[in-house]
């Protein structure tokens, strides 16, 4: 397995996603998104889980990117339910408590949004699978806050880099930080020649305006 640094991560996480057709690209055959958005790409992380040396360097970046930007990180928080996984490969080897974030508080019991005992003061490291508008990252650490946790940052395996969801992260004030990104991923999709380098101004252009794409 390729030794991860915080230099490489981008293109070795984008590799490895490729690899297992975690992501695709068809830049003149849009997907369709549930929300009806046309886009060039389609990113389902859940496919890591099945590929033990993937999903543990994913882990391992996570962890490598909190050892040395948040020593100080005291419990791992996934969320609900993409990042829960993720969350608990990288608790482990950091050998730190796990919580995990649902979306909204249960109707019953106890009525908890979070699951595990983060207390006041505690700080806490969100791990999420996937950035795209960044909503639902952004309620997750909302509630950590909202009980008391300081949030160090938001680490997720992939962001769509959509300028929106930075600006959103930026004046909630929560740190962001990726293991790879759509720029990166574009960059080995050419190297791999899985599209045509006449097709990176079109990927591009949908980044830049994601509504206009394919209309």
């Amino acid at each position: 397995m390729t030794k991860l640094t915080l230099s490489n991560l981008p293109e070795t996480i984008a590799k490895s996603l490729l690899d297992i057709q975690a992501v695709a690209l068809r830049p003149n055959d849009p997907f369709t998104w549930t929300s009806g958005l046309k886009s060039p790409i389609y990113c389902d992380n859940r496919l890591t889980m099945g590929y033990p040396d993937i999903r543990d360097m994913i882990a391992e970046g996570f962890a490598t990117i909190i050892r040395e930007r948040y020593p100080d990180a005291e419990i791992i928080a996934g969320t609900s339910t993409a990042g829960i996984p993720h969350a608990a490969w990288v608790s482990q080897k950091l050998n730190l408590p796990m919580a995990y974030i649902r979306d909204k508080a249960k109707g019953h019991g106890k009525q908890n949004q979070i699951e595990g005992r983060i207390s006041a003061g505690q700080k806490v490291v969100v791990i999420e699978d996937l950035i795209s508008t960044g909503g639902s990252s952004l309620k997750a650490a909302q509630a950590v806050r909202e009980v008391g946790g300081e949030v160090l940052a938001v680490l997720a395996i992939f962001t769509y880099q959509f300028d929106s969801a930075t600006k959103s992260f930026a004046d909630e004030g929560f740190r962001l930080e990726t293991l790879s990104n759509y720029s990166a991923l574009i960059d080995e999709a050419v190297r791999q020649s899985l599209v045509a380098e006449a097709d990176v101004a079109t990927l591009q252009a949908w980044r830049e305006d994601p509504q206009s794409f394919g209309s």
